[in-house]
């Protein structure tokens, strides 16, 4: 006990005077300003890395490379070996499956209750995707950027070009399901939508660039950088994962089910007919 104790001592003075130690030696010179450092998280005009030799592209493309690489690896795995082991009696693994996907599936039927099998594919796959690329920028994973610079891969969604990506093709599957319900009339339906996938998108990539700019200025100054960069980190990327995954999803079923829904005299025909049946 008496070991422990003082170790954690002789732990904590070394931090107080590396504290300290940073405080009386101030900020560095630096090449850039802090809005020059900001601007360049954003914009990524200096902090391009090379994709196999071939091209110079941002970062955030490099995060969605892995990410889907992740998921698709992972998504083999607990297929081959996860699922056919699933029992009566629900283990933990399977229990954690079971409720991530009754989640997805719940929110599909509740807000879609004539077509929700492909809606609630989509929801899981876009949740899973969003929850994880936003908690990938924990990894602190390292690249070098074509300049020579060493960077920390960041989360996919804060490159404005994957929000709108996602956005998109969430708009995309929202104006299907008006198609499959009603045709053509469906199409125009979702069309009176226009604002949606831009609303979308600089949603999700307004609120995930917000913590990575709160970062990037905490660590930018070295009197804040010890201990607080990991909490607001920590804190920004779980608060962020939990929140736009939900928020997204929550969108995409709401207005699929309103897209999608039968017209009302066609309500009164499957009915009828199901009575007579």
């Amino acid at each position: 006990m008496k070991q422990h104790k003082k170790g954690l001592v002789v732990w904590l003075t070394a931090v107080v005077l590396l504290l300290i130690a940073a405080l009386r030696a101030g900020s560095p010179g630096r090449s850039e300003s802090v809005q020059e450092a900001m601007r360049d998280a954003v914009l990524h005009g200096t902090g391009q890395i090379s994709l196999f030799g071939l091209k110079a592209v941002n970062p955030g493309m490099v995060s969605a490379f892995l990410v889907t690489a992740i998921l698709l690896a992972a998504a083999a795995l607990i297929r081959i070996f996860a699922i056919p082991r699933f029992k009566f009696r629900p283990g933990r693994l399977q229990l954690l499956l079971e409720e991530a996907v009754g989640l997805f599936s719940g929110m599909a039927r509740g807000n879609s209750p004539h077509r929700n099998r492909f809606l609630g594919a989509y929801i899981f796959a876009a949740g899973a995707h969003v929850f994880v690329g936003t908690l990938f920028e924990l990894l602190g994973l390292q690249a070098v950027t074509v300049h020579g610079h060493p960077i920390t891969l960041p989360a996919p969604l804060s490159d404005v070009n994957a929000a709108i990506a996602l956005g998109t093709l969430s708009y995309l599957v929202i104006a299907s399901g008006g198609v499959a319900e009603h045709g053509p009339k469906g199409a125009l339906k979702a069309l009176k939508e226009f604002s949606l996938p831009i609303s979308m998108s600089f949603r999700l990539f307004g609120a995930l660039l917000s913590g990575l700019l709160v970062t990037e200025l905490v660590y930018y100054y070295v009197a804040l950088s010890f201990v607080l960069p990991v909490v607001v980190g920590v804190l920004f990327t779980l608060l962020h994962a939990l929140i736009q995954t939900y928020v997204l999803t929550m969108l995409v079923a709401l207005y699929y089910g309103e897209v999608s829904e039968p017209a009302p005299k066609k309500e009164k025909k499957k009915r009828l007919q199901a009575e007579k049946a």
